[in-house]
């Protein structure tokens, strides 16, 4: 770890343009659609706009060339801010609320969506404007442990910190966001997140082959619930209660957008949907009035898998990436495709009687009062959505039919990437247990100690984890750093998740391929492989935890050591 000092702002900023000019002068590698219409031309072919619709006032927000969730081709060093900003999440009302901050090539981007290439190197230097200590952590991504963001080498406020790695992650859609001890949940929920989309060979052919375009017909949409106050400001406050389960909010965003509307065209388009909710978690599908439609899940966490899945609903725990692709064909003018989630049983609080089930069965009653004058003046609904009630998160407004030349009945029946089979030890697994004592969850009868590697394993190892989630307890994503993994099978699965499965072995189409977090409902055993070979010298520390953020914050997460 670097040791922190204060920076010269100017000197960073400065800096950092420079790389980024030497970086762009290399050119991109890899390929990108340019539109060659004139504007004339393109407003003469444009449709008429549709009539505004009151259930969805309020256009999506989408990644653009800089601003809030801008892309960033990123083209050498970076400098990222993490800051107090203002912004509107409600339309007119700008607000205070965290933000990544980087001024790349002569425009501003807050929270940027970065994409880069299989085998680039990434550097950038962390500043940290806020009074609060702080790091970032490169979800999903292989990484020594000195650039995964480990909550030991968060800076205070003032001090830098600086990465250098090199993308050896497939392409996939990952992000990035704080990871502080006992300060994930609250700076995630003010706002520090975005996208870090790496693409590779297998990528580029498929945007070709479907004709998609970042932004356009590829949409990263990041889920997440809130509470707001009237004037539009983010509110942070959990209860005790919330500290225990985790913190819910009354209004569902996507990209930072209260009930957003997307205008699109009756051709397929590709859903990048990331669960960015501290602690709620969706069934998710697409409804057309009373009818639910068919979609395929192309990729999970860890990218492409061999070939699409068609389903017609997905469940999507905090932190959970799924790569899905929306065929609009058959839509007409003025159709509205509606993304939910569907009702389910949450499964939570399976609590005997008198103890911990005592004490959160008041749950939604003490959130509500908590926050009922909030809700009240800003003409919302005064309680917050109980886990698994039916939500409607956004709405796809069809504009009418496009020219669409590509052949995607034959694109789909190839394979979409090569998956090697998942490894299978002959050795004896290694068990994860997760429960909860004193109103703490834990992993392995264990809390946070920073000091503790409870788990050690020896690097070049191949091991297969048991991750058991106690029937007293209540669903959990458990993640892991620095490592991704194959799930072998699901055990003990509620109805409700045993009827998605695409494999013998129990395993939705949400859980192949690679996956850095897997869901786990109450007296469920999921089975995972984990390859530890990587190439850093020396003793390598890492952690699991539940991404619910505030058990994480609670201390459900322990540290792994990969020893040499």
């Amino acid at each position: 770890m670097q040791p922190p000092h204060k920076p010269s702002r100017r000197k960073l900023l400065t800096a950092t343009a420079v790389a980024g000019v030497a970086g762009a002068a290399g050119g991109l590698l890899w390929w990108r659609r340019k539109e060659t219409a004139r504007p004339a031309e393109r407003a003469a072919r444009a449709p008429a706009p549709l009539p505004p619709d009151p259930e969805f006032p309020n256009a999506l927000r989408l990644p653009g060339a800089q601003g809030l969730h801008g892309v960033l081709d990123v083209a050498g060093a970076l400098t990222i801010v993490a800051k107090s900003a203002r912004h509107d999440i409600l339309p007119g009302k700008p607000a205070a609320m965290l933000t990544y901050e980087v001024e790349h090539l002569g425009k501003t981007f807050l929270n940027p969506l970065l994409r880069m290439r299989t085998g680039a190197a990434f550097r950038a230097t962390l500043w940290n404007a806020l009074p609060d200590p702080t790091i970032i952590h490169w979800h999903g991504f292989r990484v020594d442990s000195n650039n995964d963001g480990h909550p030991h080498y968060a800076v205070p406020g003032g001090a830098t910190y600086n990465y250098h790695f090199t993308l050896g992650n497939r392409a996939a859609t990952y992000w990035y966001h704080p990871h502080p001890h006992h300060l994930s949940g609250k700076q995630i929920y003010l706002g520090l997140s975005g996208f870090f989309i790496v693409e590779d060979d297998e990528e580029v052919a498929l945007q070709k082959a479907l004709d998609f375009k970042l932004g356009i017909t590829d949409l990263p949409l990041m889920i997440h619930d809130r509470t707001l106050t009237p004037d539009g400001e983010l509110l942070y406050t959990p209860t005790s209660v919330e500290r225990l389960d985790g913190l819910r909010g009354t209004r569902m965003l996507v990209n930072g957008t209260p009930r957003p509307y997307l205008d699109v065209d009756a051709r397929p388009y590709r859903l990048r949907i990331l669960n960015g909710s501290n602690a709620r978690m969706y069934r998710l599908a697409f409804r057309q009035g009373e009818r639910l439609l068919d979609f395929h899940v192309i990729g999970t966490d860890g990218g492409l898998l061999d070939r699409p899945y068609r389903v017609r609903e997905a469940f999507l725990s905090p932190s959970e990436r799924l790569d899905v692709l929306l065929d609009l064909r058959d839509a007409n003018r003025g159709d509205a495709v509606t993304l939910v989630s569907l009702e389910f049983d949450r499964m939570d609080h399976q609590h005997e009687a008198g103890g911990h089930r005592a004490h959160t069965g008041m749950h939604a009653a003490t959130h509500a009062a908590h926050h009922a004058s909030v809700s009240d003046a800003a003409g919302e609904k005064t309680t917050v959505p109980e886990e698994g009630s039916a939500l409607d998160i956004m709405r796809f407004r069809v504009r009418g039919p496009v020219a669409y030349q590509r052949d995607l009945a034959q694109t789909l029946s190839r394979p979409l990437s090569r998956l090697e089979p998942a490894a299978h030890p002959g050795s004896k697994p290694r068990v994860m247990t997760l429960d909860i004592k004193g109103n703490r969850w834990r992993i392995n009868g264990l809390t946070y100690e920073a000091q503790k590697t409870p788990i050690v394993v020896k690097r070049g190892a191949t091991e297969v984890w048991e991750i058991r989630n106690a029937q007293s307890s209540m669903p959990h994503p458990f993640h892991i750093h620095g490592f991704q993994f194959r799930a072998l099978a699901r055990s003990g699965s509620p109805e409700q998740q045993v009827r998605l499965a695409v494999t013998p072995e129990g395993l939705a189409a949400t859980d192949l391929g690679w996956k850095d977090t897997v869901l786990s409902w109450p007296g469920e055993t999921v089975r995972i492989a984990i390859d530890f070979t990587h190439p850093f010298p020396g003793d390598q520390v890492y952690m699991v935890h539940c991404h619910n953020l505030e058990h994480e914050d609670g201390g459900m997460m322990l540290n792994l050591k990969v020893q040499a």
